[in-house]
């Protein structure tokens, strides 16, 4: 092995290691631990990037295969196994770009709210590579819980007895989700005999037909603990309070972790039951498809009846759970890659939409809010006689900034063209209208006509949310005040809406790798082969006595 094999363990153990490390020193050194953590997460950005080009570098057969690390070198399905690919290389980028804005961004003041923030946040970036990288079904538990249980302590970072209340509730209902994990796990285990994704995926279609009902049964229960994490209606009344009530930096880094049941979703589903599952083909696509549909109608209505932004961003973020979980119970790879990149592009609008919320805020003051709602309702006298005192006032650059960018969260959130969340929903709708290249006179069925107008409609719900809340902040007739915003705020948020605009610049070699990925979802003899068959390392010859 070279050591750029060892690479794949890298994303779990150095936040490990950071987090270990930062405990060593006192809570009053904030600049150091801040130094460290930064650095820690550079480093794992350029570890992230590295590992991408490597599981997009095709072999021989032209296929990019998957990097196996067999953890004690134990052969698999007997050891743990890490298994990069395209599709855990993708979220590993993708966290690395939403820790490093979230973290400066939290240096302006949040960091110091609530003892341990720093190693909490390297401990949720552990348990969040180790859940995108582990092989199977136990390890995926076990990371599952360390991001989990980071994740509760950054939900109340802070104080206030809104944050509290939110967070004793989302650790209730994420608790209740990982023991609905395990009894799924030990059903899958009862039938089966293994927890290995890969082996599992060749066992499923020998299940007899007595074992049958259970296997389902024990894979529905593992799919409802996701689900939860997704945020599919009705699991998902717990996320527009508890992301509304968390700390900025925190709301940030949390948009991708309702991804996480989308990508476990996603792998699993056409691994364990795809065209290779026998009698189990298909178990759940329809019920994905349904309740996706359905968490986008909720959505809608969420994102049209909030008025606070914090509350329209958890619901656009249903919005986008639902949107992904319809696709991938179409079951078919063009659905999936556009689902691929509208997954990247809305949880980087989303992180930049929760980290600008707070600088807006800043504009007016809750009562100012308040006044501004019941103006538009009974309207005012003196707003014609204060106009005229307006005109010509200069408008300052800090609100101009301000402005650009809630405009642009705006645009990207409603996927309007030509912008990366355009991009995303076209590429969904014409996999939906052309799944299989349809020919002239095929008929389309009733769920695919729904989820495209649902995909439309939603577009059209977040601009008119986004609009409303734009004009109620920048164009009310109410002495607002130019809020104080620091270098280190601003930044991380016009560094996600560039991200954005490199979707949409190189949007045709991203919708590539998307459509690779999908395809070798789809298509996992490459997986499982290349893990079953992944070669122990030997132990070096040992020296002949003379």
């Amino acid at each position: 092995m070279t050591w750029l094999d060892h690479l794949v363990i890298v994303p779990i153990l150095l936040p490990l290691f950071t987090g270990a490390l930062l405990l060593m020193f006192d809570e009053r050194r904030h600049q150091v631990k801040a130094a460290i953590n930064i650095v820690s997460t550079i480093c794992l950005g350029l570890v992230a990037l590295t590992l991408l080009e490597m599981a997009d570098t095709p072999t021989a057969t032209n296929q990019a295969a998957a990097s196996v690390y067999l953890l004690g070198n134990w052969p698999a399905p007997f050891g743990i196994v890490l298994v990069l690919d395209r599709l855990s290389a993708l979220m590993l980028v993708l966290t690395a770009l939403l820790a490093l804005p979230a973290l400066i961004y939290s240096l302006a003041r949040w960091h110091k709210s609530g003892p341990h923030f720093h190693t909490l946040f390297q401990l949720l970036l552990m348990g969040l590579n180790g859940a995108f990288l582990t092989g199977d079904l136990f390890n995926l538990f076990v990371f599952f819980e360390v991001l989990l249980a980071s994740s509760y302590g950054l939900m109340l970072h802070g104080s206030g007895q809104a944050r509290v209340k939110a967070g004793l509730h989302y650790i209730v209902i994420n608790l209740a989700a990982s023991s609905l994990f395990l009894i799924g796990v030990a059903m899958i285990y009862g039938v089966t005999g293994t927890l290995n994704m890969a082996d599992l995926a060749l066992r499923v279609a020998a299940v007899p037909s007595s074992d049958r009902m259970l296997l389902d049964a024990g894979a529905g229960i593992l799919g409802i603990a996701f689900l939860v994490k997704a945020g599919m209606w009705p699991l998902g009344f717990w996320l527009p309070t508890a992301y509304n009530a968390a700390a900025a930096p925190v709301a940030a880094i949390f948009a991708i972790l309702s991804k996480v049941g989308i990508y476990v979703l996603m792998r699993l589903s056409p691994l364990l039951f795809g065209a290779g599952a026998g009698d189990s083909t298909g178990v759940g696509d329809n019920w994905l498809l349904v309740g996706g549909m359905v968490t986008m109608a909720f959505g809608i209505i969420g994102v049209l009846a909030s008025q606070a932004k914090g509350r329209l961003a958890g619901y656009y973020i249903l919005v986008s759970s639902g949107t992904l979980l319809a696709a991938i119970g179409m079951a078919n790879a063009p659905t999936t890659a556009g689902a691929l990149y509208y997954l990247v592009s809305s949880t980087l609008s989303v992180s930049a939409f929760f980290l600008l919320i707070e600088l807006v805020d800043r504009v007016q003051d809750p009562a100012a809010n308040v006044l501004a709602v019941t103006m538009d309702a009974y309207g005012d006298d003196m707003e014609e006689e204060e106009a005229e005192e307006e005109i010509g006032v200069a408008i300052p650059a800090t609100l101009v900034i301000l402005g650009i960018c809630f405009a642009s969260c705006g645009l990207l959130l409603a996927g309007l063209p030509p912008l990366s969340g355009f991009i995303g929903k076209f590429a969904i709708l014409t996999a939906v209208f052309n799944p299989n290249g349809l020919t002239q006179g095929s008929t389309l069925s009733l769920a695919s006509w729904v989820f495209a107008g649902l995909l439309v409609i939603s577009g059209l719900a977040a601009m008119i949310s986004i609009t409303r809340s734009g004009i109620q902040t920048f164009w009310a007739p109410i002495e607002g005040r130019v809020p104080r915003v620091l270098l280190m705020e601003i930044a991380p948020v016009a560094f996600l809406l560039a991200l954005c605009a490199g979707l949409t610049i190189y949007g045709g070699p991203v919708m590539t790798y998307m459509e690779q990925t999908a395809q070798s979802l789809h298509s996992p003899q490459t997986y499982i082969e290349g893990v079953m068959r992944a070669p122990r390392v030997l132990p070096p010859a040992a020296e002949v006595a003379p």
